[in-house]
């Protein structure tokens, strides 16, 4: 069985949540553009989603949160209910611009890191006007070739 499109992932249960997945892919570098529109709705086992109505489906889009296992194209559900805390991977408004980060506190000084060695932690002071959206609870990545993929 091949799964190519997202609304192939319906599973139809009666313990089943749908969690809305955003049209903008989510970068995870530096922060891009992001609409503000639904592409559809994923259905998820209840207990992968504790709170739906505070839950969303985001695609990541960029490399720079690899070393936290997060690819590009994958897709990283985002709980606004969680409490960011240190090490997290959290979904930042940057400038009104939405970002995937790793939240990094270290005394009174909390960092917004990329995931890749190569590229610089920005104290969040530093980045103008910033807010934690939300916190990656868990992400799907697909394991079949890209040419597959749709």
């Amino acid at each position: 069985m091949h799964l190519n499109r997202i609304d192939e992932l319906l599973i139809h249960s009666p313990d089943a949540v749908r969690v809305p997945l955003i049209g903008q892919a989510l970068c995870a570098g530096f922060p891009s553009p992001a609409d503000d529109f639904l592409e559809g709705a994923l259905e998820l086992p209840r207990w992968l989603v504790p709170n739906p109505p505070a839950t969303f489906l985001w695609r990541i889009s960029c490399t720079s949160m690899e070393g936290a296992g997060i690819h590009d194209r994958d897709l990283a559900c985002v709980d606004r209910s969680l409490k960011p805390a240190h090490g997290s991977i959290v979904v930042a408004a940057i400038d009104g611009q939405m970002s995937c980060k790793r939240l990094v506190i270290a005394g009174n000084v909390a960092r917004l890191a990329f995931c890749n060695p190569d590229l610089p932690a920005f104290a969040v002071e530093e980045l103008g006007e910033g807010v934690i959206w939300g916190v990656v609870r868990f992400s799907i990545r697909w394991h079949v070739a890209r040419g597959q993929m749709s």
